[in-house]
């Protein structure tokens, strides 16, 4: 099935409430709080966790109000986590842009960072639902806790089980709780909830499959920063992962296999050869499969456009341009 990507379509009125109760968080606070929360807001990015949430909850007939709240509450989430990933990976652009760290200092940065979780957690607690705070602290703690794993994991290292925990914390635990915190603010009932949450889970780590397929596949233009960034922090992924198991005997799949990290030369040279190699699509043939899980959870959803619309986001996800 091919989407357009208009999966947005439904919930666009309710996608520009979230971003403008994200940008009035910085109201009344410190002037250049609010400079860089506009920085970062404007930068671009495609909105999937809210949309998700949206449009989670709409299908599922939730109070739009609180929907909004929730939706800002976890776009602001991730948007504090990008605050500080890219200063932890000495990252200087992100979807095009500068970052805040390449023109703050770090104490600036990590503050910048700080005050987002905190407006951030503000949000899910004016959705006034003790589950959703509870998930949205749970989730927090994931994502920190899946930080710290990678800093102190071995570089360099091909492991497919730890690659598939790092995305979970990375990425997929956010979608996860972007679409389990919608069904808790509906009327739906825990199985319902307990399906949302496969959903999400399940989506989380087909995008995050895809994005790693396209840090090979893709170009500066088009991801906003180099390409193989993360191969240069010592991260391997999905894509490299099974190039090494398909060709054990070559120069670079060997050093890796080992943990030894490549040199610039030689990362350009691997990154080629898995770009052109059956790695790529036997990565995608992953990521189709996590969509085809999501897929199954949200056949037993009420029937509609809603569900339609999220039927279209889960291939969106595996159709961006490889």
């Amino acid at each position: 099935m091919k989407t357009s990507g208009n999966f947005t379509r439904l919930v666009q009125k309710h996608l520009e409430a979230v971003e403008q109760l994200m940008r009035h968080q910085a109201d009344s606070y410190q002037p250049d709080i609010g400079s860089a929360l506009d920085i970062l807001l404007s930068s671009g990015g495609k909105r999937i966790r809210p949309t998700l949430s949206l449009l989670v909850g709409s299908m599922l007939h939730a109070d739009i109000d609180r929907l909004i709240t929730l939706s800002a509450a976890i776009e602001l989430l991730h948007t504090a986590t990008l605050v500080h990933d890219d200063l932890i990976d000495g990252a200087l652009l992100r979807r095009g842009n500068p970052t805040l760290n390449s023109q703050w200092s770090a104490g600036a940065t990590v503050l910048t960072g700080d005050f987002l979780f905190a407006r951030a957690a503000r949000l899910a607690a004016d959705t006034d639902s003790l589950p959703v705070i509870k998930l949205f602290s749970q989730t927090l703690a994931v994502i920190v806790n899946g930080e710290i794993a990678q800093l102190f994991a071995g570089r360099c290292l091909p492991d497919k089980e730890k690659y598939f925990q790092r995305i979970y914390a990375k990425t997929a635990s956010l979608m996860e709780t972007a679409a389990t915190g919608a069904a808790m603010i509906s009327a739906a009932g825990e199985a319902v909830i307990e399906q949302m949450r496969q959903f999400g889970y399940a989506l989380g780590m087909a995008f995050q499959i895809i994005d790693d397929i396209l840090d090979y596949t893709g170009n500066q233009g088009q991801l906003g920063k180099p390409v193989g960034g993360d191969l240069r922090q010592g991260l391997i992924t999905l894509p490299a992962i099974y190039y090494i198991e398909g060709h054990p005997g070559e120069n670079e799949a060997k050093a890796l296999a080992i943990g030894k990290c490549l040199q610039d030369e030689e990362i350009a040279n691997f990154v080629e050869k898995v770009r052109t190699s059956e790695a790529v699509a036997r990565a995608h043939g992953d990521a189709r499969n996590f969509v085809e899980q999501a897929l199954v959870h949200l056949r037993d959803q009420p029937a509609g456009e809603y569900r339609q619309a999220l039927e279209s986001l889960a291939y969106y996800i595996v159709e961006r341009e490889l």
